[in-house]
């Protein structure tokens, strides 16, 4: 089915690549090190499962990323200009990378060997999970045969409804990243304290904290509903996907829970995909970290 547009996104949005193919999306993959010097691109070169096993292996030793550069997101624009199709790039926030940058400076390049393609660059202001669900909004309204001028209108309203809902192992990654302070990570981790965090208009949010694993799974899962709650909508009318980083069981009982309490509470029954959180993010939170994107459907939002 020929479409308005093409979709293209960088890495930061973790969608597996089966989910990709289904929904013909291309990929700007980000690059990931563990000694500053040899950079991979991560789910191509290095597997996600080998490189959450080197951190939980190695505590010590904190990878860094490097964004795509404009040479990596012109292969990709190119590749969508020689089928003829317009093109919306989605990139994690701005306040959390320079992928957009980078991306711009590919679509001035673009322009230049194919004047009449049109290229829009998104600031999402989400990463990991939040972006694969804004990913896939902007993938149904493509496939419902909404326009690209009509597709950014709506994102931009869906934008304000995307949230990253989830909780850390510990608090080292956080401390090691700035984000919170070398005395409360240690006191944090010694009290068995795990935070609730929300990323919502790309920046960071303290929810709370809880005592014990289980407890902050429930927290999370008492963010979601709460959310659905304050937006007056049903788990349905939203597109919500389970992200996880290294315990692959942990996230199975996760999901069963979390299906068991919507069902619960708003009295229908959904299923919740898992999703695979990246290298991007995962640097930063740790291979531990769980949690929510959620967004509210376009198809919802017209109606409301």
């Amino acid at each position: 089915m020929k479409t308005n547009f093409c979709v293209v996104s960088d890495g930061s949005c973790d969608l597996p690549e089966q989910t990709l193919k289904e929904h013909n999306i291309s990929v700007v993959h980000f690059l990931v090190s563990f000694d500053g010097k040899t950079y991979q691109r991560e789910g191509i070169d290095i597997e996600l499962k080998d490189f959450y096993q080197r951190m939980v292996d190695h505590p010590n030793i904190i990878p860094k990323t490097a964004t795509p550069s404009p040479q990596d997101f012109y292969a990709a624009f190119e590749a969508r200009a020689k089928e003829g199709q317009d093109i919306i790039c989605i990139c994690i926030s701005t306040k959390l990378s320079s992928s957009v940058q980078s991306a711009e400076i590919a679509a001035q390049m673009l322009k230049e060997k194919y004047p009449d393609i049109r290229v829009v660059v998104l600031d999402s202001l989400c990463a990991t999970l939040m972006q694969a669900v804004y990913v896939l909004e902007v993938c149904r309204m493509r496939d419902a045969g909404y326009s690209l001028d009509h597709t950014v209108e709506m994102i931009k309203r869906l934008g304000k409804t995307a949230r990253i809902l989830f909780t850390v192992g510990d608090l080292h990654y956080l401390q090691k990243g700035g984000r919170i302070g070398k005395v409360t990570s240690i006191a944090g981790n010694l009290l068995n304290v795990k935070p609730l965090i929300t990323l919502q208009d790309g920046e960071i949010h303290s929810s709370g904290i809880r005592r014990g694993r289980r407890k902050s799974l429930n927290g999370i899962i008492d963010l979601l509903i709460n959310y659905c709650k304050d937006y007056n909508c049903a788990p349905t009318d939203c597109n919500i996907i389970i992200g996880y980083c290294h315990d692959y069981e942990e996230a199975v009982r996760f999901q069963k829970l979390t299906e068991e309490r919507l069902c619960e509470t708003f009295g229908n029954q959904i299923s919740v995909p898992l999703c695979p959180i990246g290298a991007t993010i995962g640097v930063h939170a740790g291979p531990y970290s769980i949690g929510y994107g959620v967004i509210q459907r376009s198809d919802f939002i017209t109606h409301v």
